[in-house]
């Protein structure tokens, strides 16, 4: 193996584009984030505002994508698209034989939105990742749908806040406007998705790499979800998560994500366990570590992928230690399961790659 495959496969580890970077910039959205924590806080309902605060952060992410060339569009879009996959998560979560199926599903619909361009695929990725995160919580449909809520309320105090801030309020008003026209895009784009798939299932012929790319996403996801439920393990959702968030299309691109992910995720796991058994926070020190960690994570993410990671499992932990979970066990966790999915994703590509070459191999052979 020479050097130019070794850097690829580390690119996401140890280059630093700090040209990137957008910490001015990001403290916009990390407002809502603090409303959410604050009014959970005030009303005495920490968990409510954890939930809205989730909601929150998800949207903004949806301003470094644009749609029609607008931020605002990818952060609309992932507000429904939240708000029902943690609905339907909620209530498959229940059985196994509901729950699996349907996130493949969801794996295969986020693989064929990557081929549009814009941040389609960025928003069917939000549907995947949260459906996985309401099927840990199963419950029946009410808190199904006040938790949905939460997450919708979070995410619309983003929007709203965002356009406001950064001046683009004329602009969501068209967009909203237009919410019917958009509507029917989509039931013309899911018709064409359709047909697509329908046409490259009837001449067997999976050579396309949108689908083929969306068929990995599915298996991946649906081997990950069974795994994660075998092993009753808490917080096991990460599992089936951070494989669906590193399988790219590129064997080098699903290894450097993988990779990153994991380093970064255990090197942040390891530093906030040292610095969480050294004191014990209040609930607003938490809160303002949550903050700290949301905001340097925006900023971040186009920098270096491992250092995001470190600053996404900050945000997790402190987070979710607001709900008296132990940081260093939701650390321990977030690391171990991290390891876990970045090696199924890794295993599904190689595994694809490995037939892919038997079969060259074999037609070279029988043609000569």
């Amino acid at each position: 193996m020479g050097m130019r495959p070794v850097a690829a496969y580390l690119s996401d580890s140890y280059v630093f584009n700090w040209r990137q970077q957008t910490f001015a910039t990001d403290l916009i959205f990390v407002v809502p984030i603090a409303f959410c924590l604050v009014a959970g806080l005030a009303t005495a309902h920490p968990g409510a505002g954890m939930i809205a605060a989730g909601g929150a952060l998800l949207v903004g992410f949806g301003a470094k994508h644009s749609i029609e060339s607008s931020p605002l569009l990818p952060m609309i879009f992932a507000c429904l698209s939240i708000t029902f996959s943690t609905f339907v998560g909620m209530l498959a979560g229940h059985d196994n034989y509901v729950l699996i199926p349907v996130a493949a599903f969801w794996a295969f619909g986020y693989g064929m939105l990557t081929e549009r361009p814009g941040g389609y695929g960025w928003v069917g990725l939000q549907g995947v990742v949260t459906l996985l995160v309401g099927s840990a919580f199963p419950v029946s449909a009410k808190p199904a749908m006040v938790r949905a809520l939460l997450m919708l309320a979070g995410g619309a105090t983003q929007v709203l806040w965002s356009s406001a801030a950064l001046r683009l309020f004329s602009q969501l008003s068209d967009h909203l406007r237009d919410i019917a026209r958009y509507m029917r895009e989509e039931e013309i784009a899911l018709r064409a998705a359709v047909a697509q798939v329908a046409a490259t299932v009837r001449k067997r012929n999976f050579t396309d790499s949108t689908v083929a790319y969306s068929l990995r996403l599915m298996v991946t996801v649906a081997v990950s979800t069974e795994i994660y439920r075998l092993l009753h393990f808490a917080s096991g959702y990460w599992i089936p998560m951070t494989a669906v968030l590193v399988l790219k299309p590129g064997l080098a691109d699903t290894a450097s994500k993988a990779i990153a992910r994991t380093l970064g995720t255990v090197a942040g796991a390891w530093l906030l366990s040292v610095l969480i058994a050294h004191f014990t926070p209040s609930p607003v020190t938490l809160a303002i570590f949550t903050l700290v960690f949301a905001w340097l994570s925006y900023a971040t993410l186009n920098v270096n992928y491992a250092l995001f990671a470190v600053f996404i499992t900050g945000y997790i932990v402190f987070l979710l230690s607001l709900a008296l979970i132990p940081g260093p066990e939701i650390a321990y966790r977030r690391a171990l399961c991290t390891a876990i999915g970045g090696a199924m994703a890794l295993s599904v590509r190689l595994v694809v790659l490995h037939r892919r070459k038997a079969g060259l191999t074999a037609k070279t052979a029988k043609e000569g």
